[in-house]
């Protein structure tokens, strides 16, 4: 149910995590997921550890689904000397887009362990169903 992006937004929006905001080159913060379907939802988990839930933004405007988080400040002080940084700093951003097949009125987010899950019921419309086929006899003649 995600649609394919451009390949050359996603070169760009690479390029920016890689150079970031300032000019300068960076790690890019990584935002992995998974995406499937369970039933009539459409389900999407982040890895987000170390974030709390006041940290985090979902946001969606027709079919584009934007979540980022800030994650946790890290411990500097002035006399500390640091030696060793691994932990992700900066803001995470991912953005998705969604396929017209879900129903972005009705997303429900869940964030637990490190985790941020969210459901999104596939839309009625996109629903398989059975179409009745009528008969020759059934059908009315018009006179005229």
């Amino acid at each position: 149910m995600l649609m394919r992006t451009d390949p050359f937004r996603e070169l760009d929006r690479i390029t920016q995590q890689l150079v970031g905001p300032n000019g300068t080159w960076s790690k890019p913060s990584v935002m992995p997921l998974d995406a499937y379907r369970e039933g009539d939802t459409y389900v999407i988990a982040f890895d987000l550890p170390g974030v709390s839930t006041d940290a985090i933004d979902i946001d969606v405007e027709r079919n584009q689904l934007r979540v980022k988080a800030e994650p946790r400040p890290t411990a500097k002080a002035e006399r500390v000397q640091m030696e060793l940084s691994e932990r992700p700093l900066g803001v995470f951003s991912r953005q998705i887009m969604l396929a017209d097949t879900l129903d972005t009125e009705n997303i429900e987010a869940d964030y637990d362990a490190g985790v941020l899950t969210l459901r999104i019921p596939i839309a009625e419309r996109a629903k398989p169903r059975k179409i009745s086929i009528s008969g020759a006899g059934d059908r009315k003649q018009i006179s005229g």
